[in-house]
């Protein structure tokens, strides 16, 4: 059953369809694991990490709202269930139990980095698709990416 007919013709509606819904996939995911995190962060900057981790879930929550509702506009059901979140979701995620601060914030720099980069292969593939949900996600990606660059500026140096 069509609700909303899609104003794309079909190949670039799957196109943007499967854009939408990995998208919908990873930023809840983040949503996630950034509250896994925040509940279970121990170490010396535990106060600043943890609130720092509430603005990557807030932004994600929030994009992920937009996302899911962009392709409900465009007659493509978004699936944010749990069973397809805990069976698409990929990206790095901490460990279980209490995690180091340092830890953290690595955990959460690779998943956020997995992320960008899982958008920007989306960006290209909606470039002829669908500019507009195109442009969404290059908003998105700017946005993740300074939260990356905040994170991974945590850990520096890093020792290896």
């Amino acid at each position: 059953m069509t609700v909303v007919k899609s104003p794309l013709p079909e190949p670039a509606r799957q196109i943007t369809f499967d854009a939408l819904q990995g998208t919908l996939v990873d930023l809840l995911g983040l949503s996630l694991i950034g509250k896994q995190a925040h509940w279970n962060i121990v170490g010396p900057r535990f106060r600043s990490i943890h609130l720092q981790l509430d603005e990557v879930v807030t932004a994600a929550r929030a994009y992920a709202d937009t996302v899911a509702e962009r392709a409900a506009a465009l007659g493509l059901p978004p699936d944010g269930r749990p069973e397809t979140i805990a069976s698409a979701f990929t990206l790095p995620s901490p460990k279980d139990g209490w995690v180091r601060d340092e830890d953290v914030v690595q955990v959460i720099a690779e998943s956020l980095g997995a992320a960008v980069t899982r958008l920007r292969e989306r960006i290209a593939a909606t470039e002829e698709a669908d500019p507009v949900t195109q442009d969404l996600l290059i908003g998105i990606t700017a946005d993740l990416e300074k939260q990356r660059w905040m994170f991974e500026a945590e850990n520096w140096p890093r020792e290896s």
